[in-house]
């Protein structure tokens, strides 16, 4: 279900009335003034229209980190590693198209201790896959089976949509609707007639998470890590400027 959190904001700004004046003091010194009509006043308001839909597609990170006294032999220690991971991936249900190395790393580790120059005690590999998870009902095992196999380092789930189209474009009516009434409250509130639009912005952000208290059924509760959902909020913010009839 989808509901909007619509904020709004305004900026006056009214024409100067001192043109006219400093025409005529020109014209008075003999100089020459040139006509020229008073520009119309603005008011710029901003809108921001919200929609909350429920995620689709989650990507896992996490990966292995392995130490050796050779870089070569960390890195050889880290590939077996991964290789179980990987594997474990795909017996998860992961395709291969939706596995991808995010970080790989060969590193000295130093030992800076009894106050002296530091020293290279040992070298450190780690490599991190990113795996994108389009059954949401499977995540919890998934995690599992990816720390079953190897994994050290679980650096965490993000939650997406696969596909914001949709919920983009509702976020995008929801804030036109909220700047229109908005617009509508402060030219009456001020007394004033609005014109056309001078200027039209729009900023979109991208799909954010929306915690909420409930988690996702599990084949067997107890036999696999729990997962909370929630929701993701795609926002967009329209700003306007209109001009001020006279």
């Amino acid at each position: 279900m989808l509901r909007a959190l619509l904020l709004s904001a305004a900026v006056i700004a009214l024409p100067a009335a001192a043109a006219p004046a400093l025409a005529q003091e020109a014209a008075h010194a003999g100089g020459h003034a040139h006509h020229m009509a008073p520009r119309p006043g603005r008011i710029t308001l901003s809108a921001t229209g919200e929609v909350r839909a429920e995620p689709d597609m989650a990507v896992l990170s996490g990966g292995v980190t392995t130490r050796a006294d050779t870089a070569a032999d960390a890195m050889t220690a880290n590939s077996r590693a991964m290789n179980q991971v990987f594997q474990a991936l795909r017996r998860a249900g992961i395709a291969e198209a939706d596995l991808q190395t995010a970080r790989l790393q060969v590193s000295p580790v130093y030992d800076y201790s009894q106050n002296r120059e530091a020293r290279i005690t040992g070298y450190q590999a780690t490599n991190t896959v990113s795996a994108r998870v389009r059954d949401l009902g499977a995540l919890g095992r998934t995690i599992d089976a990816m720390i079953a196999a190897g994994v050290n380092e679980f650096q965490g789930v993000n939650f997406m949509l696969e596909n914001q189209d949709a919920a983009l474009r509702q976020a995008r009516l929801n804030a036109v609707a909220e700047l229109r009434a908005v617009s509508a409250l402060y030219a009456e509130a001020l007394g004033v007639g609005l014109g056309r639009i001078a200027e039209f912005t729009e900023q979109a952000g991208q799909a954010q998470p929306y915690p909420v208290a409930r988690v996702m059924a599990m084949e067997a509760a107890d036999s696999a890590t729990p997962v909370a959902a929630g929701r993701l909020t795609v926002s967009v913010t329209v700003t306007a400027s209109y001009e001020i009839d006279q």
